[in-house]
């Protein structure tokens, strides 16, 4: 018989300590479970709160009356979204440049010969219609007038003498004195005496031409552009004394291409700008070459331009244009308002509070300035659309931010410009 020792039963705090550790994990499971419960709620409570605001939202984005609508009822359009029309005229240019020129410019020569003793003005002076500009030595010009007007003298005593003995000699053939012959030998002599009359005469004309020569007068009003002899310089004839330019006129001479020349009539208006100035100039079409330049294959324009204050001078640079059409004053489009529809332009009008497609008629139209004339279908101070709103369609409803501006005078084009036919596409 075997005897087997049992162990000793525990103590009450061990069993204690054994029972806390199988309860303590089923607790925390607990906690867990029951704080993923109270943040459920929560979630659910606030989606909750929530839902009734979308619907409000919702009804606030749709427009008044109809909450099925996707888009809104009434555009608000912005000042620089549409364009008010204004009556103006419209017109086509071509560019050009050239340089501007004297139309009188004349360079004063010397008749005669001769020391210059006086050179009385300078570059840059004005001068009137007979002022005198130099003076030369005259001492030998009014030696051989004096000699001239001393065989003058001579030949008119030669003719006296003559005159004399032809009355005698008819005396004495009257009375058969004399011949026939010895007669027509007196006559002879008298004719011979009235040449030498005339001869003298003339040559004292000459002299007193010289001597009158020798004070150098301008023959024009204008200024002096260049002096080209010096007091105490020995001048011969045709040798450049002065030159001078009037201004109260001048030429712009420009070339322009020969595809262009159609284009250019006698009479059309021509502006344009010079370095230095702010102000513009204006002039018109004079005359046209009728050759075209061997190098550039350009035919030259002629503008008088009239300066009566004297700002242009001779040899400025210019740069402007030719205005080879205009219109009367009409009503003006933008070209960013035109719209094809089915094969006719037309442009969105804002027609009380309303857009409404308006067909139009177009007339000269200037793409570089970006207007186009308009022959029917706008009155000037019509409000149309000029910005591409796809979602803006005709009759819509619209309203303006703040009163649109007028349509501003259009500038002139450039040679690119070109009138189109009615119902060419922008």
């Amino acid at each position: 018989m075997k005897i087997e020792t049992l162990p000793p039963p525990p103590r009450p705090a061990q069993a204690a300590h054994k029972a806390g550790k199988r309860w303590r994990a089923p607790a925390v499971a607990l906690i867990v479970l029951a704080l993923a419960g109270g943040g459920w709620t929560v979630l659910q409570s606030r989606n909750k709160a929530a839902a009734p605001a979308s619907p409000a939202a919702a009804g606030a984005a749709a427009p008044a009356g109809d909450k099925k609508a996707k888009g809104p009822d009434v555009y608000e359009l912005a000042a620089a979204d549409v364009a008010a029309i204004g009556a103006q005229s419209l017109s086509l240019s071509l560019p050009l440049s050239g340089s501007l020129a004297p139309i009188s410019q004349a360079t004063i020569k010397a008749k005669v010969s001769g020391e210059v003793r006086e050179a009385m003005v300078r570059e840059g002076m004005a001068v009137s219609q007979g002022q005198v500009l130099a003076r030369l030595d005259q001492a030998d010009l009014q030696a051989r007038l004096t000699q001239q007007q001393a065989m003058l003298d001579e030949a008119q005593a030669k003719l006296a003498m003559a005159s004399r003995n032809h009355a005698n000699s008819q005396a004495l053939l009257k009375q058969n004195y004399i011949s026939s012959t010895s007669y027509d030998t007196t006559a002879n002599g008298v004719e011979l005496a009235r040449a030498n009359v005339k001869s003298a005469s003339a040559m004292v004309d000459l002299a007193r031409i010289a001597l009158n020569d020798s004070v150098i007068r301008a023959p024009m009003s204008g200024v002096v552009s260049k002096r080209h002899v010096q007091a105490g310089e020995k001048v011969s004839p045709d040798m450049p004394v002065y030159t001078i330019v009037n201004l109260a006129e001048l030429t712009l001479e420009a070339q322009v291409p020969t595809s262009e020349i159609p284009r250019v009539k006698t009479g059309q208006e021509v502006a344009f700008k010079v370095d230095g100035f702010q102000r513009e100039f204006h002039g018109k079409v004079a005359r046209i070459n009728p050759t075209a330049e061997p190098g550039s294959r350009a035919m030259l324009v002629y503008i008088s331009v009239e300066n009566k204050d004297g700002a242009l001078l001779g040899g400025m640079f210019a740069k402007g244009h030719i205005v080879t059409e205009r219109t009367a004053v009409m009503p003006l489009v933008p070209v960013d308002a035109l719209r094809n529809d089915g094969g006719r332009q037309v442009v969105y009008k804002v027609d009380q509070g309303k857009v409404v497609a308006q067909p139009v008629t177009l007339g000269l139209r200037n793409d570089d300035t970006g207007y186009a004339e308009v022959t029917e279908g706008l009155q000037a101070g019509a409000q149309v659309i000029v910005a591409k709103l796809d979602a803006v369609k005709p009759g819509a409803k619209v309203k303006l931010a703040v009163p649109p501006g007028e349509v501003p005078t259009p500038a002139p084009a450039t040679a690119t410009a070109k009138a189109s036919t009615p119902g060419q596409r922008s």
